[in-house]
């Protein structure tokens, strides 16, 4: 039994913005029936080949901790933040508040342990933050489906955290499969936030192969033949 490297990727987001939806789509490839509200965190698994079709090509498991949006549990979240090697931030296409508060939780996660301390309304401030920048980002805009008539304005409107962070940003309807289908735009992007976390959380790691064990930050364990 050879235990499989993983990392770890939270997805931040307001709630209702579709987190939930979206980590089913990723992991599963397919839409959830029934999303329900996420109460503390809960968490999807997707099996990700690494730089595939390459001589570097190898299996990671890709841990997707979806965290609860309700501001109840605004200062307790930070213990889902210990051990994060890359972060998706949601908003929802058809609430322009919620693509404005993904710059809050980039402060949020990147200050876990002095967020409660911090002013309510504190803006993002990128040199803060500088320390981070390997962490790597990736926005995604939900609800595609619904755009309407302002579907062209507002994918035309690059968010704040892409333009500074340099983040990759998609669009996706998370009740359609296809949204995320192998070879589209969306799934490359995606495939390629994943390989930049892997790469960063194992650049250093020398040729001898580390194992994964469980942890106070990562309940799961998972082996393969």
């Amino acid at each position: 039994m050879a235990a499989i490297d993983k990392v770890k990727v939270v997805v931040l987001g307001d709630s209702g913005v579709g987190k939930s939806s979206l980590t089913h789509l990723i992991a599963h490839k397919t839409p959830i029936n029934k999303p329900t509200w996420t109460l503390g965190c809960s968490v999807e698994v997707k099996l990700h080949e690494y730089e595939e079709g390459t001589p570097h090509q190898k299996t990671y498991f890709i841990e997707l901790w979806d965290v609860g949006g309700s501001s109840n549990h605004r200062n307790t979240r930070h213990i889902f933040y210990l051990g994060v090697h890359g972060i998706i931030l949601v908003h929802d296409l058809t609430n322009r508040k919620s693509q404005e508060n993904i710059q809050k939780w980039l402060i949020e996660v990147f200050n876990k342990e002095n967020y409660s301390k911090l002013k309510k309304n504190e803006e993002y401030d990128a040199e803060q933050f500088a320390g981070y920048s390997q962490i790597p980002v990736l926005v995604i805009g939900t609800k595609l489906d619904l755009m309407g008539e302002s579907h062209n304005r507002i994918l035309k409107r690059s968010s704040f955290i892409c333009n500074e962070y340099g983040a990759d940003e998609i669009f996706v309807d998370c009740q359609q499969g296809r949204s995320l289908a192998p070879g589209t735009s969306s799934a490359v992007k995606c495939s390629r936030f994943f390989d930049k976390v892997i790469k960063m959380r194992y650049q250093n790691q020398t040729g001898e192969k580390r194992k994964m064990y469980v942890n106070a930050t990562s309940p799961i364990k998972y082996f393969r033949e």
